[in-house]
């Protein structure tokens, strides 16, 4: 059987089968929890200023994975847990004074379209908060359950994040500016992968190689 995915909803998200689409969540706004993003530097950061957004990339990463399990004829539950093997974790470093990483990771989300709002800045958006501004976001828990494949196979099961980075500057109106660097995740995923055959995703395939008995070769247009 080919690999199997399927996507679940984390952090106040609505996940699609393929694509995310967040939604707008009330509630007080969490603290940014970047060390360079002291009281003082904030008070220094100027007002009004603009981001400019570059490299922006988004991929797949894997973040749990079980040992392998034979089934036979007729397939049944597997038991073997995952492990982790990555910790995603929302982030922003700044060369100098910037807003607080909410509002820097507010515009990346706009700038990737994970946040719709026609508000300039987080504090302008009338006391919604979206889980892609949240810096302390925790990563999402390996998920408990037990897929049932219906068919004889060696089965591993895994999980994983999709992973949003990019570099910003931002110019303030008298001509300052201070570079950085945002990342945050947006959805979870899981899914399963038979050893005998080819994985066709890029995490799929990193499980595979963490726990099939033989590295499943990937496809040549190495999508």
């Amino acid at each position: 059987m080919r690999g199997t995915v399927r996507r679940a909803c984390a952090a106040g998200l609505v996940i699609g089968v393929l694509v995310t689409g967040p939604t707008a969540c009330t509630g007080e706004p969490e603290g940014d929890g970047s060390a360079r993003e002291t009281g003082r530097a904030r008070a220094k950061a100027c007002a009004k200023g603009t981001f400019t957004w570059s490299h922006v990339t988004t991929r797949d990463r894997l973040t749990g994975v079980s040992e392998p399990e034979r089934l036979g004829a007729g397939g049944g539950a597997l038991q073997n847990p995952m492990r982790r093997v990555y910790t995603p974790s929302p982030s922003v470093r700044a060369g100098g004074p910037a807003p607080s990483a909410a509002e820097v990771l507010f515009s990346l989300g706009k700038k990737t379209g994970e946040i719709d709002s026609d508000a300039r800045t987080l504090a302008e958006a009338g006391g919604d908060t979206w889980a892609f501004t949240d810096v302390r976001l925790p990563a999402p828990e390996l998920d408990d359950d037990r897929v049932t494949p219906g068919a004889a196979g060696d089965f591993v099961q895994y999980a994983g994040v999709r992973e949003v980075a990019a570099d910003f500057r931002y110019a303030c109106p008298d001509g300052r500016t201070v570079s950085g660097h945002a990342r945050t995740w947006t959805v979870d995923f899981g899914g399963l992968i038979d050893c005998g055959e080819r994985p066709d995703s890029p995490p799929a395939r990193e499980a595979a190689q963490r726990s099939c008995e033989q590295a499943v070769p990937s496809s040549p247009s190495g999508a």
